[in-house]
């Protein structure tokens, strides 16, 4: 399993995570327990912070490896150029 899809895969669960907690602080907002409703939202809003972590941290591994590939396909055609 690549680094890549592993942090996408986390940033989807954190993601949903999220969801939860901010459909139960939406609850307990709805019958006034604001406490409890404050402490949801603050967890949902950790796991949307982590979730953008695995998201940035997957984009920035997906481009290195697109990256990787560009060089060696220009490095190729380089080859075919002077080997002509």
């Amino acid at each position: 399993m690549s680094k890549t899809w592993e942090h996408y895969q986390g940033a989807a669960r954190h993601h949903e995570w999220a969801a939860y907690h901010y459909k139960e602080a939406a609850k307990y907002h709805a019958s006034e327990e604001f406490e409890k409703a404050a402490h949801q939202a603050y967890l949902a809003h950790g796991h949307s912070q982590h979730a953008l972590l695995h998201d940035a941290e997957g984009a920035r591994l997906f481009a290195e490896q697109c990256d990787g590939l560009a060089t060696s396909v220009l490095e190729q055609v380089g080859d075919e150029k002077t080997a002509a």
